[in-house]
């Protein structure tokens, strides 16, 4: 009886039960929509954070550059002189530590042994000035000042890339990155952060081999290929593959074993960075705050300390949706529950000759206001099914047209300890700005979620309604007739 009393009411009051669903169903699909691109831009973020410091890595430990004026000097390059018509060609490279100062290599050990840490992996970035060219009248070089002389006439400034000519000088200033990864820990690391799209990558046992992985887009700038040869400071490199950055720039332009980037810098046994996998992301603040104390002047930075620094259009619309977007659902969400109830409620008090004749029937007020309850219910899970297919399409068109957004790393609250801390040799205080497709992936939780506040829906209606009923009498039928 129920059932098909259920089946009756609901065909004859077609459009009233239209009217509840769709109330029902928007505000599940916008709830499904924000809950879909919120995900979606914590995967991007994700994405972008792990461009920095490589997939596994938690948190970096390094030790803050010297105060600039404390001694260090910019790179001096020296020259002999040559005759005007002997169009000599020289050239002089400089590698220099970039961003941190170095730690003790015996420091990732230590690291390694704290408790909460999975594994631990040092890492070297270097920063290769190279100058080359033809020098005449004199002695070209390039010391603390920063500017050069080619025989005492028109100082010659060097730029990290380009052409320079003056002052009897005519050359070209090349300036990259080089990273000095521990090839015996490869699943650790900036270059986890690429795929290797030709060759392969190093091998366990190449730990001093004289062989190099060479960043997409640097190697499409030099024509690079697996099987070139690069030379670092007068050492000669084979590269074995070339690996393209998932997402943003690569971490150095190219990659080394350690010890090789150790011997070029005249740093042997030394870091920058300690890259950091901890045993469970729910100890990671207590892993930091014990690597700080037991390795004392370093500094432990953890992905949610760098995601603080990232700015531009993706932290903008994280925020939103974080904060107007669930507001708005919540608010959209009780809007519709309320009007589902008052619509329900509305109804049955137009159905007083209804209710009030099956009352005189016999009918008692539990049984009218099950019947009443499980009409709402049915309407709300009607408002799901919609609200569902709505939010799959919504989520389904983010998806299709991917916005792009902006993500700005470093330089300002990010300082120095950013791009260098979380894999960024040679980038320590640069702004980057990455861009970085939006989706909305729906997780089956989403899925459930929905359904279940289509229940609530419906029974929230439901009580609305059935409060109602229950204090129909069966007078209120002779009244209503006449």
């Amino acid at each position: 009886m129920f059932l098909t009393y259920l089946r009756r009411e609901l065909r004859r009051r077609r459009k009233a039960a239209l009217v509840v669903a769709s109330g029902l169903a928007l505000g599940i699909a916008l709830v499904i929509v924000v809950t879909s691109v919120s995900a979606g831009m914590g995967r991007a973020q994700d994405k972008v954070l792990q461009s920095l410091y490589g997939l596994g890595t938690d948190m970096t430990v390094t030790k803050a550059a010297a105060p600039a004026g404390s001694g260090s000097e910019r790179p001096r390059f020296r020259f002999d002189a040559q005759d005007d018509d002997s169009g000599g060609e020289q050239s002089s490279d400089r590698v220099m530590v970039q961003g941190f100062q170095t730690l003790a290599a015996s420091t990732v050990g230590r690291v390694d042994a704290q408790s909460g840490v999975a594994d631990a992996v040092g890492g070297l970035s270097l920063q290769v000035v190279k100058v080359s060219g033809a020098f005449t009248r004199g002695r070209f070089e390039q010391g603390e000042s920063g500017g050069g002389q080619g025989g005492g006439r028109g100082g010659v400034q060097p730029s990290p890339q380009g052409r320079v000519e003056g002052g009897g000088a005519d050359f070209d200033v090349n300036s990259y990155s080089v990273y000095g990864a521990d090839v015996t820990k490869p699943s650790l690391g900036p270059l986890t952060s690429s795929k290797i799209t030709s060759g392969r990558t190093f091998r366990t046992s190449e730990t001093n081999a004289k062989v190099a992985v060479a960043d997409a887009a640097y190697a499409k700038e030099k024509k690079l290929k697996a099987g070139s040869t690069v030379t670092v400071k007068s050492t000669e490199f084979t590269v074995v593959g070339i690996a393209t950055a998932d997402s943003g720039d690569a971490a150095a332009n190219l990659y080394i074993p350690l010890k090789q980037a150790q011997t070029l810098a005249d740093a042997k046994d030394k870091v920058t960075t300690i890259y950091v996998e901890a045993t469970d992301s729910q100890r990671i603040d207590t892993v930091k705050s014990e690597i700080g104390k037991n390795v004392p002047g370093t500094t432990v930075t953890t992905s949610a300390d760098l995601a603080d620094t990232v700015s531009g259009s993706l932290s903008t619309a994280s925020s939103l949706a974080a904060s107007v977007g669930t507001w708005l659902s919540v608010v959209v969400l009780v809007a519709a529950f309320l009007v589902a109830g008052l619509l329900t409620s509305s109804a049955v008090s137009r159905r007083v000759r209804e209710f009030g004749t099956l009352k005189a029937l016999g009918w008692t007020s539990g049984r009218v206001t099950r019947q009443v309850v499980g009409e709402a219910v049915v309407n709300g899970l009607v408002g799901g099914a919609l609200g569902i297919a709505l939010g799959l399409a919504g989520a389904y068109a983010v998806t299709a047209v991917s916005p792009t957004l902006q993500a700005q790393l470093g330089g300002g609250g990010g300082g120095e300890g950013f791009r260098g801390g979380f894999g960024g040799p040679g980038r320590a205080a640069a702004t980057k700005t990455l861009d970085v497709a939006l989706t909305a992936p729906v997780a089956l939780t989403t899925i459930a979620l929905a359904v279940g506040l289509a229940v609530t829906g419906g029974l929230i209606a439901g009580a609305f309604g059935g409060w109602r009923a229950s204090r129909l009498r069966p007078a209120d039928a002779l009244r209503r007739v006449e």
